[in-house]
C-alpha cells in the first residue's frame, strides 16, 4: 500500500511518504503511552476491584475492541494521569471564541491537563477518585466525552491521528500483563509525578511481578 496521486494525467506513489506516515504514528506514542500504562499499572494494581472486572472482562472477551471496561479504566488513568500534562495554545491572528471570547495573536494560553482532570467543576465531586464505571453508561456502552473535556488527545481538527491505534495498543498491553501477571507496587515505594514533557514517575513505578497460576 502507497500514497497515490494523479498529476499530468499519471499516478505517482510515494512509499517514503507512507513509511514516514506509518512511523510516526508508532514513534510518535511511544513516551506518551509508556506513561499511560505506568499510571495505569499503579492504578489498578491500587485498586483491585477494578483488576478483578478486568480480568473477568478479558476471561470473558478475547477480542479488544470488546474490553469495554479496560477501555473505561484507560480512559481513567488517562483523565487523571494524562501523559502529556501541558499544552501551549497561541492563535495566528485575531478570533472570538464560540465562548464570545476575544484572542488576539499575542498572548500564549497554557492548558494545565493534569488539572482539568481532577477540577471538580469539570468531572464532579468524585473528581479524584479512580471509577472507571464514569465511562460505561446505563446500557452499557462507552459515554462519548467531549474532546475539549478529555483532552488527553487534543481536540477538534487538532486531535491526534494515533488515537485508536493508541488504545489499541494499550489495550493489547494491558490486557497481557493482567492476565498472565499478578502485579504488586513495592510497599512504601514513593509515588509522585515529575513535571516534564511526558508525564512521568519521578522515582519509577517498582513492583513485584508473579505469574498467576
Amino acid at each position: 500500500m502507497a500514497l497515490m496521486w494523479e498529476e499530468g494525467g499519471k499516478e505517482h506513489m510515494d512509499d517514503k511518504f507512507l513509511r514516514d506516515t506509518a512511523f510516526n504514528l508508532f514513534a510518535g506514542g511511544r513516551d506518551t503511552i509508556t506513561s499511560a500504562l505506568t499510571w495505569f499499572f499503579w492504578l489498578t494494581a491500587s485498586h483491585p476491584s477494578v483488576e478483578a472486572k478486568i480480568l473477568e472482562e478479558i476471561k470473558q472477551e478475547k477480542e479488544a475492541n470488546k474490553q469495554l471496561y479496560l477501555r473505561a479504566s484507560l480512559c481513567e488513568a488517562l483523565r487523571l494521569y494524562p501523559p502529556i500534562s501541558l499544552d501551549r495554545k497561541q492563535a495566528i491572528k485575531y478570533n472570538v471564541l464560540p465562548s464570545g471570547h476575544e484572542v488576539s495573536p499575542n498572548p500564549m494560553i497554557l492548558l494545565s491537563l493534569y488539572a482539568m482532570g481532577k477540577h471538580e467543576a469539570i468531572w464532579g465531586k468524585h473528581c479524584l477518585e479512580f471509577k472507571p464505571e464514569r465511562w460505561i453508561s446505563e446500557r452499557g456502552h462507552i459515554i462519548h466525552v467531549p474532546s475539549n473535556k478529555f483532552f488527553s488527545f487534543n481536540a477538534g481538527p487538532r486531535t491526534c491521528l494515533g488515537k485508536d491505534l493508541s488504545f489499541i495498543q494499550m489495550k493489547i498491553m494491558a490486557s497481557s500483563i493482567l492476565w498472565n501477571y499478578d502485579v504488586h507496587v513495592v510497599e512504601d515505594h514513593p509515588i509522585s509525578p515529575t513535571f516534564s514533557i511526558a508525564l512521568r514517575m519521578k522515582h519509577g513505578l517498582k513492583v513485584r511481578i508473579r505469574r498467576r497460576g
